[in-house]
């Protein structure tokens, strides 16, 4: 659901931009108030295995599509809403300034549609009612399966009102989004299930904490175990990703018949490509001038991309530790 700069007008790409900072800004405030340093290691953990499990692409059947993790409401659950927008959002920094993968222009808009939408509407309106209360595994399945189908609605939503909105295309609003929202709706029943998956594996480990980002903080096993999957995600699964366009990709194409429009040059989308351009060390997780992924720029990727995004979590967390500490 990554939005390249060629749907964006700068118009739009300028709001959400601005929209996407003040709600990272204002979730910093909140989590400097209330982070305790024991759940540092596991916002940057987590936030390291979030970008392992989006290089994997998992195709939906009978469709030609794919899809991948969100994994927005998993860190919403087990770190809350705040916490979970400084990962989400920092994963999608990495990833566009470092591999190219969305635009810088539409980065507020990835931001809005992976996490503002998934952790402070998906969470607290349709996981937290549903999961409150009860200790049931049928209500807690229910609540992780309907957060994670709205999750990826919303976001969908998001990605059709924008570029609408932005008239740099000529795909019509209704038309888009009949084509959207459907396989979006197949992709979160599978972001679903993954994350009630992970939920299960790490209340294992931790059974006391329904979150495992409580005043004691997550437990070294727990705390490996993610970042030992995460190693084993980028490292070595993601050879194996779907070939299949995404969602968004195979939405434009059905519409468009083509999986990705012309970039846009000159102004703003020139600029910011340059820039891109530049910082882009592998970019679309390739080696520079290479036409085709090979499994070491795959591995290196998804190695180096985890790590990058492990220590700008943890530094973003340790900041904001140490200026709680000096007030």
């Amino acid at each position: 659901m990554h939005m390249a700069d060629a749907l964006i007008s700068p118009a739009v790409g300028g709001i959400f931009w601005s929209a996407s900072m003040t709600a990272v800004a204002r979730s910093s405030r909140k989590v400097q108030q209330d982070l305790d340093g024991s759940r540092i290691p596991l916002m940057g953990v987590l936030a390291a295995f979030v970008f392992a499990a989006q290089m994997i692409n998992f195709s939906i059947p009978g469709t030609g599509s794919s899809g991948h993790l969100g994994g927005s409401l998993l860190l919403a659950i087990l770190l809350g809403p705040d916490a979970a927008l400084l990962a989400i959002a920092s994963v999608l920094v990495v990833q566009a300034l470092f591999f190219a993968d969305g635009g810088l222009l539409a980065l507020g808009c990835n931001i809005f549609n992976l996490g503002f939408l998934p952790a402070f509407v998906a969470y607290p309106l349709v996981y937290r009612p549903l999961a409150a209360g009860s200790d049931g595994r049928l209500r807690q399945t229910l609540a992780v399966l309907l957060g994670a189908l709205a999750a990826l609605q919303l976001g969908a939503f998001g990605v059709v009102l924008e570029t609408v909105l932005s008239g740099r295309t000529d795909l019509p609003f209704r038309g888009f989004l009949l084509v959207m929202q459907p396989i979006h709706l197949a992709i979160g029943v599978v972001e679903g299930m993954v994350t009630l998956a992970l939920l299960t594996f790490l209340r294992k480990a931790r059974p006391e904490l329904p979150q495992l980002a409580g005043p004691g903080g997550v437990t070294r096993r727990a705390a490996v175990a993610l970042g030992l999957l995460a190693l084993l995600l980028g490292g070595w699964v993601a050879w194996y990703a779907s070939k299949h366009p995404d969602g968004l990709e195979w939405a434009i194409q059905r519409i468009a018949g083509q999986q990705a429009l012309p970039p846009a040059v000159g102004g703003w989308h020139g600029r910011l490509a340059q820039v891109q351009a530049g910082t882009a060390v592998l970019p679309d997780y390739h080696f520079r001038g290479s036409r085709e992924g090979s499994r070491a720029a795959t591995s290196l990727a998804g190695v180096a991309g985890g790590l990058l995004t492990l220590l700008l979590v943890a530094g973003t967390g340790w900041i904001l530790h140490l200026r709680k500490r000096r007030t």
